[in-house]
């Protein structure tokens, strides 16, 4: 009995310092990692971004005076050409003031006339000599002067007071369409907060595109673009890249991007919310890995590259995204040997072998 307890505890005793000499060998093996050679590609890149519409051209109409609203020439959705009258106000004190100003002025010019024709008749008289003295020609003349200023002044005023007169009268700046109306006859007008009237010219749109700034650098591959808009499902349009604001706004770090839309049947109005499609290309190749190939963490972005056998995290700044790949910039050449599914699990400094 004795001698069949020992045996088993000799058993026993084996397997178990075979297994743990069997752990030891495996824990001891470096890490297998799948990697991939770094190439420079071709980026491109069919970028469907919103944009929105605007007015060619946009004139918010205040009053330049404090008056009535008269007479309301226009609505909206009237078309109106440039200088229709759309509001006629009433404002008695500049039309009073207009009045004054027109006798002013009469009266000076009479004044002058007389100044003028007096001056010359004692300049005629002169020429007799001892008939008038040198003081009374001297004074002529200086009234003549003084005259002829004061009619000159009398024109700017009522030159002013015509110009206030003709701002009772608003006229559309250019052709287009009434969009906003916000006063009816008898509404006192002329503060500078209280719009009158909007027009619009929609002959013409501005389709504008907050371009992320990953993509700012890249290059349409042409000037025109395609969209497309919910009121019209299914039909697409077309517009040209006009300009470009080269600036990055700091809230949104997009850069704004116009282009211009025609729109002669006025199917389209400013507002409208389109989805933008346009296909956008680095103008030289960039480094391209695998999305798997990315490793972002809260402190950092990197890829791990495998050098002499051992692993090195390499930190990059992402750039286009495609369909399974992203463009990456940073300190990598190519070549490199890169980890295909990296993690930041696999440490800096790991020796491993590749496959």
């Amino acid at each position: 009995m004795n001698r069949v307890i020992v045996i088993t505890l000799a058993i026993g005793l084996g397997f178990g310092c075979s297994e743990k000499k069997s752990t030891v060998t495996a824990v001891g093996l470096p890490d297998s990692v799948e990697v991939f050679k770094l190439n420079k590609e071709q980026v491109a890149k069919i970028l469907s971004l919103p944009g929105e519409l605007h007015p060619w051209e946009r004139a918010e109409l205040y009053a330049k005076v404090e008056g009535y609203v008269k007479e309301v020439k226009a609505d909206i959705g009237d078309r109106v050409k440039q200088n229709d009258i759309l509001l006629v106000l009433d404002a008695p004190e500049v039309t009073a003031n207009f009045a004054k100003a027109s006798a002013d002025l009469q009266a000076a010019q009479s004044t002058y006339h007389t100044s003028r024709d007096t001056y010359r008749r004692v300049v005629i008289a002169s020429k007799e000599k001892g008939a008038v003295s040198e003081n009374e020609l001297e004074r002529v003349r200086n009234q003549m002067l003084s005259d002829s200023a004061s009619w000159e002044a009398a024109k700017s005023g009522a030159n002013a007071y015509a110009q206030l007169r003709n701002y009772l009268v608003i006229r559309s700046p250019f052709g287009g369409v009434v969009t906003q109306r916000h006063v009816d006859a008898g509404t006192l007008v002329g503060n500078s907060s209280q719009r009158m009237m909007q027009v619009e010219n929609l002959d013409k749109l501005r389709l504008r595109v907050a371009v992320p700034e990953a993509y700012s650098a890249a290059l349409p591959e042409t000037s025109s673009v395609n969209f497309e808009v919910d009121a019209q499902p299914g039909k697409i349009y077309s517009a040209v890249l006009s300009r470009k604001s080269n600036q990055i706004d700091l809230k949104t770090r997009t850069e704004l991007w116009e282009f211009e839309v025609n729109n002669p049947k006025q199917e389209l109005k400013s507002g409208m919310y389109g989805n933008v499609n346009f296909a956008l290309q680095r103008s030289e190749p960039s480094f391209v890995v695998p999305f798997s190939a990315l490793v972002t963490n809260l402190e950092r972005k990197f890829v791990i590259r495998v050098r002499d056998g051992k692993t090195e995290w390499v930190n990059v700044r992402s750039g286009i995204t495609m369909n399974d790949k992203v463009e990456v910039f940073g300190d990598i050449q190519e070549g490199d040997t890169l980890v295909l599914r990296a993690n930041d699990e696999l440490k800096s400094g790991v020796v491993v072998t590749t496959k």
